[in-house]
C-alpha cells in the first residue's frame, strides 16, 4: 500500500511567479522535472495572484478548486466561474488565465496527453461505515476531514484438495488485520487491484482516474 505524503513534497514555483505546484504523481516519472515531457501528471497548485496559465500543447486538463471559494478561469476568451469541488475540463493548448475574486485558492490539476491517456476527477463524500476502495490506475486525495486507509481483503484463493501434512505454517505469516494508517489533508493513496486500499472516515475525497486510451484497429 503506497501513500504519498503531501507534507513531504517540495513546492516548485511557477515560471510566472503566480503560485507554486506540488506534483503528486506523473508518468513516466523520469520526465517529471521537464515541463510537459510526461504523459500525465497529477498536482496541487497554490494560486496566489491572477495571471496567465502555462500552456501544455497536446494535453488535456481537468482543474478542480479544492480550497477557497471561486476562480474565474478564462479559456480562449470565454470566462468560466469554477466553484469548489466542481471539476472543469479544458485544452492544455488553450490561452487561459485566472482571476481570484474571493482571494487565494488551491487547485487540483490532472493533465494527460491527448490520444494516449484520459484523466478524470470525481469528488466523493467519505463514510465511516462503507470503505471507499482505490483501484489500479486511480489516485485518491483526502481534501478535507479525517480518514484512514487500510489494505482491502486479499482475493480468495482456490482451496486445494490435497494437503501435505509436512507443510509447516509460519505463525508470523498468518493473516492478521492490518492497522489502518491515518491520512493528513492532501495525502494521496495510490490504487491497486491487489488488496485495493480502502479509505474510511468523514470528509471529502478526490478520486483521480487515469485511463489509457485504446485505439481501435481498422
Amino acid at each position: 500500500m503506497e501513500i504519498i505524503r503531501f507534507a513531504q513534497i517540495r513546492p516548485e514555483p511557477w515560471r510566472n511567479g503566480g503560485g507554486v505546484t506540488r506534483e503528486l504523481a506523473s508518468h513516466p516519472k523520469a520526465a517529471s522535472s521537464q515541463d510537459g515531457a510526461w504523459d500525465w501528471r497529477v498536482s496541487i497548485a497554490d494560486v496566489a495572484k491572477a495571471g496567465d496559465f502555462s500552456t501544455f500543447p497536446g494535453m488535456e486538463r481537468v482543474l478542480t478548486v479544492i480550497d477557497g471559494e471561486l476562480m474565474l478561469l478564462t479559456v480562449d476568451g470565454e470566462e468560466h466561474p469554477l466553484e469548489k469541488y466542481r471539476p472543469f475540463r479544458f485544452s492544455g493548448e488553450a490561452d487561459s488565465a485566472s482571476t481570484l475574486p474571493t482571494g487565494d485558492i488551491r487547485d487540483l490539476n490532472v493533465i494527460a496527453r491527448t490520444g494516449a491517456f484520459k484523466g478524470y476527477t470525481s469528488i466523493v463524500e467519505l463514510s465511516k461505515k462503507r470503505a471507499h476502495p482505490v483501484f489500479e490506475g486511480q489516485l485518491a486525495v483526502l481534501l478535507e476531514g479525517k480518514a484512514s486507509v487500510a489494505p482491502g481483503a486479499a482475493a480468495e484463493e482456490e482451496p486445494s484438495d490435497s494437503v501435505d501434512p509436512a507443510d509447516s505454517v509460519d505463525p508470523a505469516a498468518s493473516s492478521t488485520p492490518e492497522v489502518p494508517v491515518e491520512l493528513d489533508r492532501y495525502d494521496a493513496v495510490v490504487g491497486s487491484d491487489t488488496r485495493s486500499p480502502e479509505i474510511l472516515g468523514r470528509g471529502f475525497l478526490a478520486v483521480i482516474s487515469i485511463d489509457r486510451v485504446e485505439h481501435a484497429h481498422s
